[in-house]
C-alpha cells in the first residue's frame, strides 16, 4: 500500500516535473536556435522600458500616502484638513539669539520681508509679534509671574527711564554717572551685571570697527530683565509659522519658499556670529530633505550593489561571456522593471523606490543557477547546445519554483493596507517573473553565439579547499550536533524576540543629519512646545466646552487649548496691577522725550565714555568690572573718530534695548479687558473654522511622549475613546499606522507562508520536505530578530518588509538543496560536491552584496532595511547549507530516490 502511494506520488511529482522542465527547455532550444532575433527583441523593450521610465520619474515622500486613505485615521486626517487646510504643509522658522531683543528684531525683519514674497509665500507669521500680544501680553502672564515683573521693574526703574529718554552711549554715559558717581552708593548688584554688558559692547564695537555698517551684530541686553518674573520679556526663541506656495509640478514643491526664507536671512545677517541662529523645518523642508536623502541615498547604494554583483559574479562564474550574459539579463530586466512600476503605479514611494537593489540582488540568482549547471555540464565534455538544454532540464523545476516563491513573498503584500509595501511587492513580483525570463533568454542566446571553453577540475584539491569541503560535510557527518546547535539557537534567539520593539513615528527613517531634522531636535528640546498634539473637532462651542472637560478628566491629557481658552483669565486683578506698575514706571519711561544726538555730540558721548570707563576701572574693587571697564575703554579708544561709524555703532549697541523698553511700554498701556472677539485672525482661524461651526481643540499629554512608546499609544487610545471619529494629527497618525503595518505584516506573511507550503507540499508531495524547507526559514527568522534586538534595531516602516521575504527568497534556497538531495537521498555528502552548494552560495552572497549596499544609505529606513536584509540572508544561507542537511541526514526520507526518479540531471 505504501509503495502504491509513493509510486503515485513519484508520478504525480514526475508529472509536474516534465512538464516544467519541458516547458523550459522548449524556450531555451527556440533561443538558442534564433539568438539574434532574441537579443534585438530584449535591447528593443529594454530601449522602450528605459526611454518611459526616464520620462515618467516621480516619487513622493510623504509618509502618509504609504498607507490606505480609507483607513479611518486616514479619513480622520482629512477630513481635519478639510476644516483647518492651513495647519498642513507650513515651513516653521526657528529663530534663537543671544537676547530677547536680537530675537524680536530678527523675527520683525523675517515677517516683514517674506510678507512681501506674494509669488513664493501665502502668509508669515510670529504670533508673539502681532500687534494683540505686544499690547496684551502681561495678560497672559500668571498672577505670580505678573507681581515678580512688576518688582524687578520698579527696582530697575530710575535706569530704565534713563535708557527710555536716551538709548545711546550719551545715555549709558549719564545712567552709570548716575551710579558710580555717588560714593555712598552701593553697587555691589551692578558691578555683578556690568561685566557682561560691557564685555558684550567690546564684542559688538569690535565687529562695526572691522565691517562698519556691514556688521549684524548687535548688543544684547537681556541681563537688565531677568529677572525672576521676566521671563514673558527674555525670550531668545522665536518662531515663525510660513505658509508656502506648493508648486506639486516638481520634485520640490516648497523649493522656491524655501529658498526665499533662506536667501531673506541670508540677506539680513542672521547667523551665529551676529548673535542669531537661524534653521527651517516643517513638513515641506522635511519632506524636500528626504527626497534628497533617498535618491542620495539610492544612487550609491545601487551603484555598490552593481558593482559587488559583477565581482562575485566574476569570481564564481570565471568565464565572460557568462557573466556577459547574466548582466545583459539584469541590465534589461532592471530596465523593464522599472518601466513596468511607472506604468503600474505611477508615481514611487520611499518603499517602492527600493525596487532596483532588490531587483539587482534578485535577478542574478536565477542566472547563477542555470550559468553554472551549465558550466559543469561543459566540463563533463557536451556540446554547446546539449550542456544549455540539459541545465534547462536539470534546473528548469527548481528556478520556476524559487521564482514563484518570491513571487509570492512579494504579491502576498497586495491584499493589504500598507501601500507603500504593496506597490513594492506589485513591482518586484513582476521583476521576479522578468528576471526569470530573461535570464533564460540572455544567457542562452549570449552563450550561443559565443560559447565560452572551460578547462577540466584539478584532481587533487588543495589544502584550503580540502578545508572547505570537511566544513561543507560536517552537518552530514555529525547530523545531531548541528542539530542541537540549531534548537539551542532556536530557543535564545526565540527568547530575544520577547524584547523585539516596533517603531511607527515617521521620523525615525528621516536622516538625522539634514538641517530640517536638527532644527526640529531643536524644537523638540524645547519643553515649551510638545509636537505630539491631538486634534479634536467639536461641532458648536457646547460640545467644545464638553469636550474640552471630558478630555481633561483623562489623567493621559495635560492640557487642552480651545478658542476660548485663549482668553486670558483674572484680568481684572492683573489690569489693576498693570496700572499700578505703570504708575510706578512714571511718564519718564512711559512717555519719553527723545533726545537727538548730532554729530558733535556723538564725539562727545564716545570721550565721555572712555573717561568714564578709566573712571571706574580705577575705582572698583571688582577685578571682573575692572578689565572690562579697560577692555571696553581700549575698544572705544581704536574705533574711528567718525560721526557716521559712531551712528553705526549707537545703532548697534542700543536698537535692542531700543526694541524691549518699547515691547514693555507697549504691554503696559493696555487698559481694557480682552474678549473672544478680540483674539486676531491668524490665531482664532487654528481653532475656529471658516464656517463658525468647527472648533479645533488643541490636545496635549500629560507624560512625555517624545519617540513614540507605551505613553504615546496610551495617549492617543484615551482620546479617542472620547472622540473617536473626530480625533487626528501625529499620535493618531503613529498609533494607527502601527497597528495598520502590523497588521500588514502578519497577513503578508500569513499569505506567504500558506501559499508557499502549498506549492512546496505540490512539489515534493511529503510533509517531511514541507518542514525540511521550512525549519531552516523560520530559524533564520529568529536569528535576524534576535540579533536586531541585540543591536538596538527596531522594527519599522521600512524594515518591516524582511521576515516576508525571508520566507519566499529562504525557501528558494532550500529547494535547491532538498531538489539536489531528492537524487542521491542515500548519500547526502554528493550534494556537497555538487555545483549547486556553489550556487546556493554565491547566490545568497550576490543578493547580501546588493541588499547589503543600502546599508550605507543616509535615510534611515533604507538603511535599516539594508541592514536587516543582509542578516536575514546570511542566516538562510547559514541554515540551508548547515541545518539544511544536518536535518535531512536525521530524516531519511522514504522512497525519496523513487521520487526523485530519472530527472535527466543531477538537479
Amino acid at each position: 500500500m505504501q509503495d502504491n502511494a509513493v509510486s503515485g506520488n513519484g508520478s504525480f511529482l514526475k508529472r509536474i516535473d516534465s512538464f516544467i522542465a519541458s516547458m523550459v527547455v522548449s524556450w531555451v532550444r527556440t533561443v538558442r536556435k534564433a539568438p539574434v532575433i532574441c537579443l534585438f527583441a530584449v535591447v528593443l523593450l529594454t530601449g522602450l522600458s528605459a526611454a518611459y521610465a526616464v520620462h515618467s520619474f516621480s516619487i513622493r515622500t510623504d509618509t502618509e500616502s504609504m498607507l490606505s486613505s480609507d483607513l479611518p485615521f486616514q479619513k480622520n486626517q482629512a477630513r481635519f484638513t478639510s476644516f483647518f487646510p492651513d495647519m498642513g504643509d507650513e515651513l516653521v522658522v526657528v529663530i534663537d539669539a543671544a537676547d530677547a531683543g536680537l530675537a524680536e528684531q530678527a523675527s520683525h525683519i523675517l515677517v516683514s520681508s517674506l510678507s512681501q514674497q506674494k509669488s513664493v509665500i501665502v502668509s508669515a507669521v510670529d504670533f508673539e509679534d502681532l500687534p494683540y500680544f505686544r499690547k496684551n501680553g502681561l495678560l497672559y502672564l500668571s498672577t505670580k509671574e505678573l507681581g515678580s515683573l512688576s518688582d524687578d521693574l520698579a527696582r530697575a526703574q530710575p535706569f530704565l527711564s534713563v535708557l527710555a529718554a536716551d538709548p545711546s552711549l550719551h545715555g549709558l554715559e549719564k545712567l552709570l554717572d548716575l551710579i558710580y558717581g555717588q560714593t555712598e552708593h552701593d553697587t555691589s548688584e551692578f558691578d555683578a551685571v556690568l561685566p557682561g554688558i560691557l564685555g558684550n559692547m567690546t564684542t559688538v564695537t569690535g565687529a562695526v570697527a572691522a565691517n562698519g555698517e556691514h556688521s549684524r551684530r548687535q548688543m544684547p541686553w537681556s541681563h537688565i530683565f531677568q529677572g525672576s518674573g521676566s521671563e514673558g520679556l527674555s525670550e531668545t526663541r522665536r518662531l515663525i509659522l510660513v505658509r508656502p506656495v506648493l508648486d506639486h509640478t516638481g520634485f520640490e514643491p516648497a523649493g522656491q519658499a524655501i529658498e526665499a526664507v533662506n536667501r531673506i536671512a541670508r540677506d539680513a545677517g542672521l547667523i551665529h556670529e551676529n548673535g542669531v541662529d537661524f534653521c527651517l523645518t516643517g513638513a515641506p523642508v522635511l519632506d524636500q530633505d528626504e527626497l534628497e536623502s533617498v535618491k542620495s541615498g539610492m544612487l550609491w547604494p545601487s551603484l555598490i550593489s552593481f558593482l559587488s554583483v559583477t565581482l562575485l559574479l566574476v569570481a564564481g562564474m570565471r568565464s565572460g561571456w557568462l557573466i556577459v550574459g547574466m548582466l545583459s539579463a539584469l541590465l534589461s530586466g532592471l530596465a523593464i522593471t522599472a518601466g513596468f512600476a511607472f506604468v503600474s503605479v505611477g508615481t514611487l514611494n520611499l518603499i517602492s523606490v527600493t525596487f532596483a537593489v532588490l531587483f539587482i540582488g534578485l535577478s542574478v540568482d536565477f542566472g547563477l543557477h542555470y550559468g553554472l549547471r551549465y558550466r559543469e555540464n561543459r566540463i563533463k565534455a557536451m556540446d554547446n547546445a546539449e550542456a544549455l538544454e540539459s541545465a534547462a532540464r536539470t534546473v528548469g523545476t527548481p528556478l520556476v519554483l524559487s521564482a514563484l516563491s518570491a513571487m509570492i513573498a512579494f504579491f502576498s503584500f497586495l491584499p493589504t493596507q500598507y501601500i507603500g509595501l504593496a506597490q513594492l511587492g506589485l513591482i518586484s513580483g513582476v521583476g521576479m517573473a522578468a528576471a526569470l525570463l530573461l535570464n533564460l533568454t540572455c544567457l542562452p542566446a549570449v552563450l550561443t553565439l559565443f560559447p565560452p571553453t572551460f578547462g577540466a577540475p584539478s584532481e587533487q584539491p588543495g589544502r584550503l579547499a580540502r578545508l572547505k569541503l570537511a566544513l561543507e560535510n560536517y552537518p552530514v557527518r555529525r547530523p545531531r550536533v548541528v542539530a542541537a546547535l540549531a534548537l539551542v539557537l532556536a530557543v535564545a534567539s526565540g527568547s530575544a524576540c520577547l524584547f523585539l520593539r516596533f517603531d511607527t513615528d515617521p521620523l525615525s527613517l528621516k536622516d538625522p543629519n539634514t538641517e530640517s531634522m536638527v532644527c526640529l531636535a531643536k524644537v523638540f528640546a524645547d519643553p515649551r512646545i510638545n509636537p505630539y498634539q491631538i486634534n479634536v473637532l467639536a461641532e458648536g462651542r457646547d460640545q467644545a466646552v464638553e469636550r474640552t472637560r471630558a478630555l481633561e478628566a483623562l489623567p493621559e491629557v495635560g492640557g487642552v487649548v480651545n478658542l476660548m481658552r485663549l482668553v486670558p483669565e483674572g484680568q481684572k486683578e492683573k489690569l489693576s496691577m498693570i496700572e499700578d506698575l505703570s504708575f510706578v514706571m512714571g511718564p519718564g519711561f512711559m512717555s519719553p522725550v527723545p533726545v537727538a544726538l548730532d554729530a558733535g555730540a556723538l564725539l562727545d558721548a564716545r570721550q565721555a565714555m572712555i573717561r568714564q570707563m578709566s573712571s571706574i576701572a580705577l575705582h572698583t574693587k571688582n577685578q571682573d568690572l575692572a578689565a572690562a571697564a579697560r577692555t571696553f575703554s581700549d575698544a572705544l579708544g581704536a574705533f574711528p573718530p567718525s560721526p557716521d561709524a559712531l551712528s553705526v555703532l549707537d545703532e548697534r549697541l542700543f536698537d535692542s534695548l531700543s526694541t524691549q523698553i518699547a515691547r514693555i511700554r507697549d504691554m503696559l498701556e493696555v487698559s481694557a479687558p480682552v474678549t473672544v472677539q478680540d483674539i486676531p485672525p491668524e490665531l482664532a482661524s487654528r481653532y475656529l473654522a471658516a464656517d463658525g461651526q468647527t472648533y479645533r481643540l488643541e490636545v496635549h499629554p500629560s507624560a512625555d511622549v517624545r519617540g513614540g512608546g507605551a505613553a504615546l499609544n496610551q495617549f492617543a487610545n484615551a482620546v479617542a475613546r472620547v472622540a473617536p471619529n473626530d480625533s487626528s494629527g501625529d499620535p493618531m497618525v503613529i498609533t494607527e499606522a502601527g497597528r495598520t503595518v502590523i497588521g500588514a505584516f502578519i497577513l503578508a506573511a500569513s499569505i506567504t507562508l500558506v501559499l508557499v507550503v502549498g506549492l512546496v507540499l505540490m512539489v515534493f508531495q511529503t510533509v517531511r520536505e514541507v518542514i525540511l524547507v521550512f525549519v531552516p526559514v523560520i530559524l533564520a527568522g529568529l536569528l535576524t530578530m534576535a540579533t536586531a534586538v541585540l543591536i538596538g534595531m527596531p522594527l519599522n516602516l521600512a524594515n518591516v518588509i524582511v521576515l516576508p521575504l525571508l520566507v519566499g527568497l529562504g525557501v528558494a534556497g532550500a529547494i535547491h538543496v532538498l531538489g539536489r538531495a531528492r537524487l542521491t537521498p542515500e548519500d547526502l555528502a554528493s550534494v556537497i560536491g555538487s555545483s549547486t552548494p556553489r550556487a546556493v552560495t554565491y547566490s545568497a552572497l550576490t543578493t547580501i552584496a546588493s541588499f547589503g549596499s543600502l546599508a550605507i544609505s543616509t535615510h534611515l529606513g533604507t538603511r535599516s532595511m539594508g541592514i536587516l536584509l543582509t542578516l536575514a540572508l546570511v542566516y538562510a544561507l547559514f541554515c540551508n547549507l548547515w541545518i539544511l542537511p544536518a536535518l535531512a541526514a536525521l530524516w531519511p526520507g522514504k522512497g525519496a530516490a523513487a521520487q526523485g526518479g530519472e530527472r535527466g540531471g543531477d538537479e
